[in-house]
């Protein structure tokens, strides 16, 4: 079991969270953490980035009601980047979608093997 000094931070001292619903399975978004989000994230039960446009703590969902309580946290094998489960109440992305990750690349558009 790891804590936050095991968290290999890049050099702004964020590391990137990848956010999963607990349920579906599926990837809700990416956003950056620092030490105080995760302590806070740990605290609260629920998701707290850092916002690098705003340079503040951002509590997701504090104002749009669309929070994350956390299932679980895991550090990957490399110590830089966080997988944190979630049960979402409500859109996880801005625009409203359900997920964040809704505008293909072309030339991706392959059939499964």
């Amino acid at each position: 079991m790891a804590d936050v000094e095991s968290v290999r931070f890049n050099a702004d001292g964020l590391v990137p969270a990848i956010v999963q619903d607990a349920r579906t399975g599926d990837v809700l978004m990416m956003a950056w953490m620092s030490a105080e989000s995760i302590e806070l994230s740990k605290a609260k039960g629920e998701t707290v980035f850092w916002s690098r446009s705003r340079s503040e703590l951002w509590h997701k969902g504090a104002t749009s009601g669309n929070t994350q309580t956390i299932v679980s946290m895991a550090l990957d094998c490399d110590g830089d980047t966080l997988l944190v489960r979630v049960n979402p109440a409500g859109p996880a992305c801005h625009t409203g979608a359900e997920n964040c990750f809704f505008t293909d690349l072309t030339g991706f558009d392959r059939e499964l093997a």
